[in-house]
C-alpha cells in the first residue's frame, strides 16, 4: 500500500465556517497507538483548532480513538504539539492577535511515511456568508448541468 500523499481526514467544517487565508504544513507529535488509529481512520477533527503557548503551537480538540487492543486508559482529546518553524509560529501569532482571526486544522495526511497536517488561518463566517456560499455552489452546479445538457442536443 503506497502511503505517499494519502489523505487521512479532511475538516469540512473549517471551510464552511471560516474564510481561510494562509496555509501551513506541520508535523504532529504522536504516540504509537495514535499512529495506528490514524492508519485505521479513527479520528475526529470537527472542533479542532490551534493555540500558541510559549512560542509553541498546540492542537486542541483532535479526537483519536484508541485501538481495541490497547489495554491502558488514555486521554482521547489531549493536546498535541505541532512541529513548525519559528518564522511560521510568529506569522500565526501575528494573525491570531488580530481581531477575529483563528487557526484551524483543515487536513491530516501521509507524506513520505510521516503524518502531516494542514492548518489554516481564517476569519469566522457569519450565517449570511454561509448561506451565500450555498447559493453560489447550487448555482454553479445548476449552470454546469444546463451547459452539459445543451451540448448534447
Amino acid at each position: 500500500m503506497n502511503k505517499t500523499n494519502k489523505t487521512i481526514v479532511v475538516n469540512k467544517n473549517a471551510k464552511r465556517n471560516f474564510a481561510l487565508e494562509d496555509n501551513f504544513q506541520a508535523g504532529i507529535v504522536l504516540e504509537g497507538w495514535e499512529v495506528k488509529s490514524l492508519r485505521n481512520g479513527k479520528v475526529d477533527v470537527k472542533d479542532t483548532y490551534v493555540i500558541l503557548k510559549k512560542n509553541e503551537a498546540w492542537l486542541i480538540g483532535l479526537k483519536i480513538d484508541p485501538p481495541a487492543s490497547l489495554k491502558i486508559e488514555v486521554d482521547k482529546t489531549k493536546s498535541r504539539k505541532l512541529l513548525l518553524h519559528k518564522r511560521e509560529i510568529f506569522k500565526i501569532s501575528d494573525a491570531i492577535n488580530k481581531k477575529g482571526l483563528t487557526c484551524v486544522l483543515t487536513k491530516i495526511y501521509w507524506k513520505n511515511n510521516k503524518i502531516k497536517c494542514d492548518i489554516d488561518i481564517g476569519r469566522g463566517k457569519k450565517r449570511f456568508d454561509q448561506r451565500q456560499d450555498i447559493k453560489k455552489r447550487d448555482w454553479e452546479r445548476k449552470r454546469n448541468r444546463l451547459i452539459k445538457n445543451s451540448k448534447r442536443r
